[in-house]
């Protein structure tokens, strides 16, 4: 609807209703975000409710977007009901303004968004500076091939444990197994005199062969544990126990890209894509004193540009989008510590 004529005649129930919903997202900008928006047509708009936080991605919003003009950029901050846009003349701003405002769209889960529109002085948004990865953490990708990948995958039979007890109620989030040595999760701890039996799947010894000939790995692991993640399900951050295992701890990532966000004592929060069949390695400083973990989404924000690529997810809000989660399973390697180990947790 265009403002400068709502004052020319009577507004309709639907009309009224909608003008409220407007309003309504104008003050939550200004209360929640700061965000002030203007009474007269600019280039730039926020879009109430068309941000990456509401499940709406850069791939759907845009092409609604270019329908009203040239877009100069789209500014989509992550975690955000909201996003910026600004296009080439005020006319095409007030355009979509006029047409875009109280219309539908459909996000990533099927499920009726409306958009509301209210014109802003920039679209502009404080990027966090480029990090680096947490020191002694690196990502190998293409580490196996999809051959191995689907043998490594069918090696895991879940269905034999289903009268297990303990195995099934150790961690409802997601399906968790063992091999080499089990896990306790009651005390966070392993039985190094109660080794399981069949060691580690035989397709693993290859493989980990291999990684510790071309360098990637320094110590064969002895201890398998395989976790599969439904979408939407995640793990909290954690730091892997210092007493039962030794230093360098390697997952695996197969059937699906994870971002993994590891989170420092002093409060930086790092999110690190993961593609598939790509290895984490983490050593030193990143096994050790940052947390790391996974939340329990269905959808991950990551770099439109980089396509399915290894890195960290930056702050550059004109290129971030959705990703949707598959059915992901972590093979996490380690070696069971033999001595105790000289640190204090």
């Amino acid at each position: 609807m265009d403002s400068n004529h709502q004052s020319n005649y009577k507004l309709s129930k639907t009309e009224k209703k909608f003008l409220r919903k407007q309003i309504k997202a104008r003050h939550t900008l200004l209360r929640h975000e700061g965000i002030e928006t203007v009474s007269y047509a600019t280039q730039s708009l926020i879009v109430a409710n068309g941000g990456l936080g509401n499940r709406v991605s850069r791939n759907q919003l845009l092409p609604v977007l270019e329908k009203c003009g040239l877009v100069d950029a789209l500014l989509m901050p992550p975690n955000k009901p909201y996003s910026f846009v600004r296009y080439k003349t005020v006319e095409e701003s007030k355009k979509a303004y006029d047409t875009l405002n109280g219309k539908e769209i459909v996000d990533d889960l099927g499920q009726k968004i409306i958009l509301y529109l209210n014109f802003v002085e920039k679209a502009q948004w404080k990027e966090l500076g480029l990090q680096a990865l947490p020191p002694g953490l690196m990502v190998i990708e293409e580490i196996i091939s999809s051959e191995d990948e689907k043998m490594l995958l069918e090696s895991v039979n879940w269905t034999e444990d289903t009268d297990n007890h303990n195995f099934q109620k150790s961690l409802k989030h997601r399906r968790v197994k063992h091999f080499g040595y089990e896990f306790r999760y009651e005390n966070n701890h392993v039985d190094k005199d109660k080794p399981l039996p069949g060691g580690l799947p035989d397709i693993c010894d290859s493989i980990l062969e291999k990684w510790l000939k071309e360098g990637f790995i320094k110590h064969k692991p002895d201890q398998l544990t395989v976790n599969q993640y439904e979408p939407g399900h995640g793990i909290p951050a954690h730091v892997d126990t210092h007493s039962a295992f030794e230093d360098e701890i390697v997952s695996l990532s197969l059937g699906a890209e994870i971002v993994m966000d590891f989170k420092h004592p002093g409060g930086v929060t790092v999110p690190i894509m993961l593609p598939c069949r790509s290895l984490l390695v983490m050593t030193g400083e990143s096994r050790y004193l940052w947390t790391h973990g996974i939340t329990p989404r269905k959808f991950d924000t990551v770099q439109a540009s980089r396509g399915h690529k290894s890195g960290i997810i930056t702050g550059d809000v004109e290129d971030l989008t959705l990703s949707k989660r598959g059915i992901r399973t972590s093979f996490t390697f380690r070696k069971v510590r033999q001595t105790p180990c000289n640190c204090t947790r």
